[in-house]
């Protein structure tokens, strides 16, 4: 145990101890000016970070959306391509179809034996004169001679006619 001070003793020690607790006091505010400077700079500091952060992310933002809105126009113009590819191929196939109806409409007539006959024609024209000819069961006639085959039928004949067209049936879809 401690014996206390005598009265002497602390009022001598009284400046000693003020002045103590003056540097203490003193090097405290310092500490705590030099902690508020500090944190002040860790708070610039991470505003500016967060900032740069934010800014590189609405970067990156606006290129991955501009990306996506490339890939999205470029679906959709394949999607739209497409379609219209297939509106043409739909066109193509009617005009097709309505012009063997009309090419059998006509071979029905009193024409078809005649018909027959230049069809029989070029076929041996075209593959020689010992060609097996023979009539088509939907109209025309199909030719053989060997390996060799010739196609007259009013599809095939129909077929090729409306491919002859070629540009000229795109008028159909352009206008």
């Amino acid at each position: 145990m401690t014996q206390p001070l005598p009265h002497q003793a602390e009022a001598a020690l009284a400046p000693v101890r003020t002045a103590l607790l003056s540097a203490a006091a003193a090097e405290a505010r310092e500490l705590l000016d030099r902690a508020d400077r500090e944190a002040g700079a860790l708070i610039a500091e991470a505003r500016d970070r967060a900032r740069s952060l934010l800014e590189d992310a609405r970067r990156q933002g606006e290129r991955d959306g501009a990306a996506a809105a490339r890939g999205i126009r470029a679906r959709a113009r394949g999607t739209a391509r497409a379609r219209e590819l297939a509106t043409r191929g739909r066109i193509y196939e009617d005009l097709r179809s309505r012009a063997l109806a009309r090419v059998r409409e006509a071979w029905d007539a009193t024409t078809r034996p005649a018909d027959l006959g230049l069809l029989r024609s070029r076929a041996r024209r075209v593959l020689g004169p010992d060609t097996e000819v023979t009539e088509a069961p939907g109209g025309g006639v199909v030719a053989r001679l060997a390996d060799r085959r010739a196609d007259y039928t009013l599809e095939a004949l129909t077929a090729r006619a409306v491919d002859r067209l070629g540009a000229e049936v795109e008028t159909l879809w352009s206008a």
